[in-house]
C-alpha cells in the first residue's frame, strides 16, 4: 500500500456525538504529518474554523489515501460506492457509532491502534465484492449503480405479488412469484438477505445469493451461484396496476417499467475494508447476532 499522507474524514450526518472525536483525530493525524481532509458537513461537526478547505463526499476519495468513516453501516456503504465510482483505490476504515455495525466493526477504543496498524502496513484489509446493477430500458442503459450489500426488486405498497423472470446470462433459471427478489453479495448476506431467510456467506466466498421475499411457492428456496455470474431480472408486468421498484443498498432506487431489464454482476473492483485486529468474522456474528449460541 502506498504511503498515507492524507486521510479523508466523513461522519454520519448530524452525529453530534462524534464532534469531539473528529477534532481529536485531526490533531492526532497532524502530529504525524498527515493531512486530515474533511467532508463539508463533517467539518461543521468538528467545528473546523471557517475558510479551511473542505470537500464533497464525491470528491473525498480522490483527495485521500485512506477514508475514515464515523457512524454506522449505512454511512460506510454510501462512502464505499463513492470510492469505487470515483475510480480511486483507497481503503476505508469504519468506526462504529451505530447499534449493529457489521461493517463499521472497529470500536472507538480501537480507532488509534487500527490507524497505527494501517500506517505501519500491518492492518488486515478485506477485499469485499461490490455489485454493479444496470437497468436497460427500450434498448438503452438508463441507470447504473454500484452497491456493496444488495440489489432488491420489490413490489409497491399497494401492489399484488409480482412475477419476475430470472436468468443467469442467457440461461433461464426461474420465475419468481413473490413480494420481491434480493440479489446479495457475501457482505450483504447478513443484511436484508438474512432477514428474508437467506444463508450467511463468509465475505471472501466468491458467490452471489438469490433470495425471494415472501415467495408464493413452497418450492422456492434461496440459491447460491458463482460470483462471476450475470443475473438478469425482468419484471413480467401485464397491466398498469403493477408497481415494481428496484433499490440499491436501500439508499437509492427507481421505479421499473414494463420491458425493463436489470443486470447484476460483480463490479470491476472490490472495496478495500480495514478490519479489526481483535476479532474474527465469526466473533462479529456471535457478538451481533448471538450466532451459534445455545
Amino acid at each position: 500500500m502506498t504511503a498515507i499522507t492524507r486521510v479523508g474524514l466523513v461522519a454520519k450526518r448530524r452525529l453530534e456525538a462524534c464532534s469531539g472525536v473528529l477534532a481529536e483525530l485531526a490533531g492526532w493525524l497532524e502530529a504525524r504529518d498527515i493531512e486530515p481532509v474533511f467532508e463539508h458537513e463533517t467539518a461543521a461537526l468538528a467545528g473546523l474554523p471557517p475558510g479551511r478547505p473542505t470537500t464533497t463526499k464525491d470528491d473525498l476519495p480522490k483527495q485521500s489515501d485512506l477514508v475514515v468513516v464515523l457512524g454506522g453501516d449505512g454511512t460506510l456503504i454510501g462512502m464505499g460506492s463513492r470510492i469505487l465510482q470515483s475510480g480511486a483505490d483507497v481503503p476505508i476504515l469504519g468506526v462504529n457509532f451505530g447499534s449493529l455495525g457489521f461493517l463499521t466493526e472497529i470500536t472507538l477504543a480501537e480507532l488509534y491502534s487500527s490507524l497505527e496498524a494501517v500506517l505501519a502496513g500491518t492492518a488486515r484489509i478485506d477485499e469485499r465484492m461490490m455489485l454493479r446493477a444496470q437497468t436497460n430500458r427500450k434498448g438503452r442503459l438508463c441507470e447504473d449503480h454500484l452497491t456493496l450489500n444488495d440489489v432488491v426488486i420489490t413490489k409497491g405498497a399497494m401492489s399484488r405479488i409480482i412475477d419476475l423472470a430470472v436468468a443467469i446470462g442467457e440461461m433461464p433459471v426461474m420465475h419468481v412469484r413473490a413480494d420481491g427478489l434480493i440479489v446479495a453479495s457475501p457482505t450483504g448476506s447478513t443484511a436484508y438477505n438474512l432477514a428474508a431467510g437467506g444463508p450467511i456467506l463468509q465475505p471472501d466466498v466468491d458467490a452471489l445469493i438469490l433470495t425471494s421475499i415472501a415467495p408464493h411457492m413452497l418450492t422456492n428456496r434461496p440459491i447460491v451461484i458463482p460470483g462471476n455470474s450475470e443475473v438478469r431480472v425482468r419484471p413480467m408486468m401485464d397491466d398498469g396496476n403493477d408497481e415494481v421498484f428496484v433499490t440499491f443498498d436501500g439508499q437509492s432506487g427507481h421505479r421499473m417499467e414494463s420491458g425493463d431489464l436489470i443486470t447484476i454482476q460483480r463490479a470491476e473492483r472490490p472495496l478495500r475494508l480495514v478490519r479489526s485486529a481483535s476479532r474474527s468474522y465469526y466473533d462479529v456474528l456471535r457478538q451481533k447476532l448471538k450466532w451459534g449460541e445455545r
